[in-house]
């Protein structure tokens, strides 16, 4: 028993007491005790009457308290009023400060889940029955290129119309493709829950293109590593048999059979030796493209990276412009990132060789998540059949390329978690976009 159960417990004993006595007095008609006794009744009924009122408040201020969690409240005013109100001003500050723990301890898990969703890579947006948003991260925003919307059915205004229209056709569990007006392939999967008796949908968007074409890219090494394997196997022996039968012309021929058919022999054994050595040499050039080295990563600046690479732009006759608008820290193996560049900037001199005077911009940047290094020419463009085929290995647009180049270039970027793109305009130019995620 409590002391607050206590305490009641003996003013109601008293009352009844003093309610008994009044009653015996009465009747034994002792008049003037009984006024006395009655009097000190009506002060136990008045104390047991305020304990009631003062418990009643202080239960109402409480849960009052707990309804609009207001937790800085403290009972301890009427400390003074006895053993029994401290005790029970202790438990209820017990209470309060526990509930302020737990709305402490859940603030801080609804921080940390919206952190966690606004920093996460897949785009994700939340929106009730009556279509209002209640969670759009920072990655869908980036997927999308969309501002702050505050109602699905803004989509429609958008580029996204499409998008709107799978968002509300798709069931909870399905999956769907969509391809963005920037042409970046997404996946739209969809969840359905009920969150506190409302129904929300979740809708989790993944940019899955550099996954697709990584596996594009795998595609092609395997093939390229089968054709080699086959291609080696065949030519090198037919080389070697070659040799072998020059070697045999030149000793048991040459001076003793008719110089004419002789000669003619040797120059058909020379051009298919020849040539056959070329196909070796063609095949073993493709070696990089399918076994290159993992990365050894160092950090660096955008703008250092370039500047070590001064001298060997240098060799190129042409101006080169470097614009740092917003410089930034990258993790990179240098003399991969160094080999991309290069290659990129000797491509726009190539393109370029039509002009009298040549020149390409070079643009580092910096904005959200994204980090860009910008590569600008003003050449002739790619047309937009070779535009869609650029980066697949063996293809080419020039007459001596052998179409490793670009592709290597793409593998490098994806070994560091980055991205290679390109943009261009037949007569007006173009520029490769390498992109760190």
């Amino acid at each position: 028993m409590t002391g607050l159960s206590r305490a009641l417990l003996w003013r109601i004993i008293l009352l009844s007491v003093g309610i008994f006595s009044v009653c015996w007095l009465a009747i034994n008609e002792k008049y003037e005790l009984a006024v006395v006794a009655g009097l000190f009744t009506i002060w136990f009924a008045h104390m047991i009457f305020s304990l009631l009122i003062n418990i009643n408040r202080k239960l109402t201020r409480f849960f009052e308290a707990i309804e609009f969690s207001d937790f800085a409240i403290k009972y301890s005013s009427d400390n003074k009023m006895g053993k029994s109100y401290r005790e029970l001003n202790t438990q209820m500050n017990k209470v309060v400060e526990a509930f302020k723990q737990a709305r402490a301890e859940k603030e801080a898990n609804i921080h940390f889940l919206n952190a966690m969703v606004q920093h996460v890579n897949v785009g994700i947006i939340c929106f009730d029955s009556r279509g209002k948003i209640e969670i759009l991260n920072k990655s869908a925003i980036q997927l999308l290129k969309i501002y702050r919307i505050r109602d699905i059915k803004d989509l429609k205004k958008t580029d996204h119309a499409e998008l709107y229209d799978k968002i509300l056709e798709l069931e909870s569990g399905e999956r769907s493709m969509y391809t963005s007006a920037n042409g970046l392939e997404l996946a739209i999967n969809v969840s359905l829950i009920n969150l506190r008796g409302k129904s929300v949908k979740i809708i989790a968007i993944q940019n899955i293109r550099s996954e697709l074409q990584q596996k594009e890219l795998f595609a092609w090494q395997n093939l390229t590593k089968v054709l080699r394997h086959e291609i080696m196997n065949s030519i090198a022996p037919i080389v070697s048999l070659i040799t072998t039968m020059k070697s045999i012309v030149n000793e048991d021929l040459v001076g003793k059979a008719p110089q004419e058919p002789v000669e003619d022999l040797s120059e058909a054994l020379q051009t298919i030796e020849s040539r056959g050595k070329g196909v070796m040499n063609f095949v073993n050039a493709y070696r990089d493209f399918t076994s290159l080295p993992t990365p050894l990563f160092t950090e660096t600046t955008a703008s250092n990276l370039l500047k070590n690479l001064e001298p060997l732009m240098r060799v190129y006759e042409m101006e080169i412009k470097v614009n740092i608008i917003n410089d930034f820290t990258v993790s990179c193996d240098l003399s991969q990132l160094e080999m991309v560049i290069i290659n990129l900037v000797k491509n726009a001199y190539e393109s370029m060789e039509h002009l009298e005077e040549k020149s390409i911009e070079i643009t580092v940047n910096k904005l959200n998540d994204s980090r860009t290094i910008l590569i600008r020419d003003y050449g002739k463009g790619i047309v937009p059949e070779a535009l869609e085929k650029i980066f697949i290995p063996f293809f080419t647009t020039k007459k001596t390329g052998q179409g490793i180049g670009l592709s290597l270039s793409k593998q490098i970027m994806y070994m560091h978690r980055g991205d290679l793109t390109v943009i261009s305009e037949l007569d007006k130019g173009t520029i490769f976009k390498i992109e760190f995620m």
